[in-house]
């Protein structure tokens, strides 16, 4: 059902590139802005006289929350974006995620209302978690049906590094706010402020997607009447297992090196070397601009080489970068930005993973089959890394190198299998076309 045609991309191709990346950034801003100010949510949502551990524990189990929620609110909004149009809940993701996050922003705190108001911010994070489960999958279905097929690579990884130019944004914005106001102002009210950005632009970038049209491979479906009957999630497990197996493989590989890499690491530099956080943050915007220039790099190699190709030397690669920051990053000023910059380019190598995913499952349940597997694999991966790479460390400090490297090597293998499967012409053979 993809698209046969090998034309260029035209000017509706970019402009529907460029409306899903620019939600997909804003969506994801929404949904990582709470990290950034988990401190001060702490200490006005949860009672003043209980221990500071617990609190922290509280808060952050809310924002797990949202990662927990992902599974389900992505497989119902799949099933209804295989039966009924992917175009409405592309559209449908944004606004459940801009209405909370401005609620977020106008919640009354414990001092209001008393425990309500973590009920009610836990209700929230919870609604963010749905959307964001069924935007990443959704936005990568629409791209991919509506580029051609020789440039799925490309969009993927664009669309990729939009999502993760969010991570950037939410980045700088909670610098902005920390170096602008003073932390009582902040407590005062000034934390609101990125959530209702954060809202307001949801509600624009909604509006934008307004001119976005229903996908071909969709419209042809329905025209030949050859929309999934039932639950296309039956059919997905019944009939898809090894494409369900790969595409969460490659999700661990996706959500823990961005976990590891790009998250966790200026905490790590900052623990275990005591580099200040203004240099580290630094170093991690560097990083983080690289990555992006790397998904779309894996992209545009994936549309010429194949995925099998690109997963398993950009998998070496990640390795050997991955490894020198880690061991090298605290020597110098100048070697921490440069072996940083170098690890965010390696971990790039997952904008080839939606490339893989949406020609992995049929088109009639693509958006199932994309949407669980990733958000199951997403709810697990992306939750436990950072508690055991955290245990690990008891063990060595280079738990998060050894961690990485054992990702590499499953992306190595999975790379590796990619292309026996296609020689052999198992599932997933179009993959390397």
């Amino acid at each position: 059902m993809d698209q046969p045609q090998a034309r260029r991309l035209n000017r509706q191709d970019y402009k529907t590139l460029s409306l899903a990346a620019l939600g997909g950034a804003l969506e994801f801003y929404d949904f990582i802005i709470f990290v950034f100010f988990a401190a001060v949510i702490g200490e006005l949502f949860f009672p003043p006289d209980i221990p500071d551990w617990l609190r922290q524990l509280q808060t952050f189990a809310i924002f797990a929350a949202g990662y927990l929620a992902r599974p389900l609110g992505g497989i119902v909004m799949a099933h209804f974006g295989d039966r009924v149009g992917r175009k409405k809940m592309f559209s449908l993701s944004i606004l459940l995620m801009a209405l909370p996050t401005l609620a977020m922003g106008a919640l009354p705190d414990y001092h209001a209302i008393g425990l309500t108001a973590p009920l009610l911010l836990l209700l929230l994070r919870i609604l963010q978690g749905a959307a964001i489960g069924g935007e990443v999958p959704g936005a990568w279905v629409f791209v991919a049906e509506h580029v051609p097929e020789k440039r799925t690579g490309f969009a993927c990884g664009t669309l990729t590094a939009g999502l993760t130019a969010g991570i950037l944004l939410g980045s700088l914005v909670a610098t902005l706010i920390n170096s602008l106001l003073s932390p009582e102002t902040i407590a005062a009210g000034g934390w609101r402020i990125p959530f209702l950005l954060g809202g307001l632009f949801g509600l624009l970038a909604m509006y934008l997607r307004r001119w976005l049209h229903e996908t071909p491979v969709f419209q042809q479906m329905q025209a030949r009447k050859t929309l999934s009957d039932g639950l296309p999630l039956r059919t997905v497990l019944q009939h898809h297992k090894r494409a369900i197996i790969v595409s969460m493989l490659l999700t661990w590989l996706l959500s823990a090196c961005i976990v590891v890499v790009i998250l966790m690491a200026p905490t790590l530099l900052q623990k275990q070397y005591a580099l200040s956080a203004a240099l580290t943050l630094q170093a991690n915007s560097v990083a983080t601009i690289m990555l992006l220039a790397g998904c779309i790099i894996a992209g545009l190699l994936a549309d010429r080489l194949g995925a099998a190709k690109v997963l398993t030397f950009g998998c070496l690669l990640l390795a050997l970068c991955s490894w020198i920051f880690f061991t090298q990053a605290a020597s110098s000023v100048m070697a921490l930005f440069i072996t940083y910059a170098l690890a965010g380019l390696s971990v790039g190598v997952v904008g080839v993973v939606p490339f893989v995913m949406v020609r992995a499952f049929p088109a009639a349940i693509r958006f199932t089959g994309i949407s669980f597997s990733y958000n199951l694999a997403y709810a697990i991966f992306g939750g436990l890394t950072p508690v055991c790479v955290t245990l690990l460390m008891r063990f060595s400090p280079l738990a998060s190198a050894w961690y990485v490297l054992a990702l590499a090597l499953i992306g190595l293998l999975t790379g590796l299998w990619l292309a026996w499967a296609g020689r052999r012409g198992a599932i997933l053979q179009q993959v390397n076309a």
